[in-house]
């Protein structure tokens, strides 16, 4: 059968093997892009990148060690610490998202794992946003299974919690906390019929069987995220990760890639580390297969770039925005939602 008529599912697969991984970034750069962007477009428009927002609702003292973040109270780094936003200023701020042409608007807050009565102004922002006409998303830490569900009640369509690299190199990166804790996490998430939005971040000093490892775990979950942010590191002074090199950009490009062929029907979204890259850089990852960025000057505390810059991009790729809901939007959350409420049910 050719590729052309093959059916949808047929690239669908939750069984790689790491050998597999290992393969496709072994395979030559011109070989792997070719299959990458054939993929692509089997599933998607290659010329539409959906476009989200990502606001910090709560700014810095979390008690974790993540030695990549800027919020960690561990270390000094001249971030200011802000409280929770009011959800009056939440609100101002996707409407102003939303008027950008953003459809995705993700509030992240610097906890380890919130507590039950830090959720409840939450879950308000939540209802106000999706009122918005929006699809919403929250990075919160860790959660318990009633937080998640108590998330998914209130309508939050995603839920991010990114894996960050392999469970290998994870305690050289996090050590208060373990690998097991983050897909436990993931698992909540996804048994309360929310959608899932998980990655992980290139340039901290991994190999690649660590970055092949990362994709693996994605891609062998029962169902792929739908969402999956591919993080260029940002190196931020007081962290210990500043003055790394940074990565190669080709070995970045591959990673985008590898994701798109593993995870064929999830956005891969060209996240962190974005100012530091070249308008070239961008267009051969969206040619790999990244199909959605984040829109706005900042990526929680760090640099991200201009508005004006993406549009002007865009327009010279002949790059539009991804219409609201589209492959894996709203309607399908509720749906999921509602399949996993009749599952409850009939249990």
């Amino acid at each position: 059968m050719h590729a052309a008529t093959l059916p949808a599912d047929h690239d669908m697969r939750n069984d790689w093997s790491m050998a597999e991984v290992h393969a496709l970034f072994a395979l030559p750069f011109n070989d792997l892009l070719f299959r990458s962007h054939a993929l692509h477009r089997r599933h998607f428009d290659p010329n539409a990148v959906q476009v989200s927002t990502l606001l910090s609702i709560k700014t810095g003292a979390c008690p974790e060690d993540c030695k990549y973040c800027p919020q960690s109270a561990r270390y000094h780094t001249g971030l200011k610490t802000e409280k929770l936003m009011h959800v009056k200023e939440v609100v101002a701020q996707a409407e102003r998202a939303r008027d950008s042409g953003a459809t995705r608007f993700c509030m992240g807050a610097a906890y380890r794992s919130p507590r039950d009565q830090d959720l409840e102004p939450i879950i308000e922002m939540v209802k106000a946003v999706r009122a918005l006409g929006m699809e919403t998303c929250a990075t919160l830490g860790m959660l318990t299974r009633a937080q998640a569900q108590k998330l998914a009640a209130a309508g939050l369509d995603y839920y991010n919690h990114n894996i960050d690299t392999s469970a290998e190199y994870y305690g050289k990166i996090i050590t208060t906390r373990c690998f097991q804790d983050r897909l436990d996490t993931l698992r909540h998430v996804r048994d309360a019929g929310m959608q899932v939005c998980c990655g992980g971040i290139i340039g901290m000093g991994e190999g690649v069987p660590d970055r092949a490892a990362m994709l693996h775990t994605l891609a062998t979950l029962p169902e792929h995220p739908e969402s999956v942010p591919i993080n260029r590191l940002v190196q931020v002074e007081g962290t210990p990760l500043y003055g790394r090199a940074d990565v190669d950009p080709f070995d970045f490009i591959r990673v985008i890639a590898v994701a798109r062929i593993l995870m064929p029907r999830s956005h891969v979204r060209l996240s962190a580390g974005r100012a530091q890259m070249s308008d070239e850089m961008q267009a051969l990852a969206f040619f790999a297969g990244a199909n959605s960025i984040f829109y706005g000057e900042k990526l929680l505390t760090t640099e991200n770039p201009q508005q004006a810059a993406d549009r002007r991009l865009f327009a010279r790729l002949g790059i539009r925005a991804e219409p609201h809901a589209a492959g894996d939007g709203r309607a399908n959350v509720d749906a999921a939602a509602e399949e996993h409420e009749q599952r409850r049910a009939a249990t």
